[in-house]
């Protein structure tokens, strides 16, 4: 009998200008959560794999995920409002028998939409999985099949997306993986902390026995028939490398005030 395919994580680096990870969202109203979604991911790495909505994801959502936190941005919010440009009045959500939609009783010619964004956060994302899917998709994603995107189609990746594949626990690779945050944010944090050379960031992972359970497993994308299953997650803190060094021309602080700080070293 042949030794069944071995465990190995892979590495994604989630940064752009704008990420939307949603799961509660409404007609007029598209939330984002703090952090991306496991169906976020999943959904990235079925687009990387060039797989329409209605295939299978029995594979990509059994795998384990981790996500850990290294710069968490700010909530930006897009306000729109709709109209008809004829003059017309706009359509409900509700359909006729024959499928198609019905006027809004009373008429009504504005809508607002309201849709929340992520700005300048940068995640890091850890899959854990069988080595010949985990193999398959580190390349689907250095050559992905489709356009890849942040939780929502307009929300473009930065790179480098991809940063390979690591040995060990999930956990551990979270841990030893360097801070993935900006240059500008890792160097002010240098400048307040002394250059330390670790970092403790928040993360979230895959957890039988977690306290938290979230409703974002995606069993399939169908457009008519999207359907989700839930999963329980840990919150922990882990100490990360900075990848920072001291500055040659004065000690490293632990803290306290530094008389430097003003002038930009």
């Amino acid at each position: 009998m042949s030794n069944p395919d071995p465990s190995a994580v892979l590495l994604i680096r989630l940064a752009g200008p704008l990420q939307s990870w949603g799961d509660r969202s409404t007609f007029n109203r598209r939330e984002t959560r703090p952090e991306p979604t496991k169906s976020g991911i999943v959904g990235l790495l079925a687009a990387a794999a060039g797989r329409p909505r209605h295939a299978p994801l029995d594979d990509l959502a059994g795998l384990a995920l981790g996500i850990r936190i290294d710069q968490p941005g700010s909530i930006l919010r897009d306000y729109h409002t709709v109209s008809d440009y004829r003059g017309q009045p706009l359509l409900s959500a509700a359909v006729t028998v024959k499928g198609r939609q019905k006027p809004t009783s009373p008429a009504k010619h504005s809508h607002i939409t309201q849709r929340f964004y992520l700005q300048d956060a940068v995640f890091l994302a850890v899959v854990q999985g069988p080595q010949g899917l985990i193999n398959t998709l580190e390349h689907a994603i250095t050559h992905p099949a489709f356009p890849l995107a942040l939780g929502r189609r307009s929300c473009a990746p930065a790179q480098p997306l991809c940063l390979g594949q690591r040995t060990g626990p999930l956990e551990d690779a979270l841990r030893a993986e360097p801070w993935q945050a900006a240059p500008a944010v890792r160097k002010r944090w240098g400048r307040q902390n002394g250059d330390a050379a670790h970092i403790d960031l928040p993360a979230t992972l895959d957890d039988p026995a977690g306290d938290e359970v979230r409703d974002d497993v995606p069993l399939s994308f169908a457009p008519q028939a999207r359907t989700f299953t839930t999963r329980r997650i840990r919150h922990t803190y882990l100490q990360a490398p900075t990848g920072l060094t001291p500055h040659p021309a004065r000690p490293q602080t632990t803290g306290g005030h530094d008389p430097f700080a003003l002038l930009g070293w």
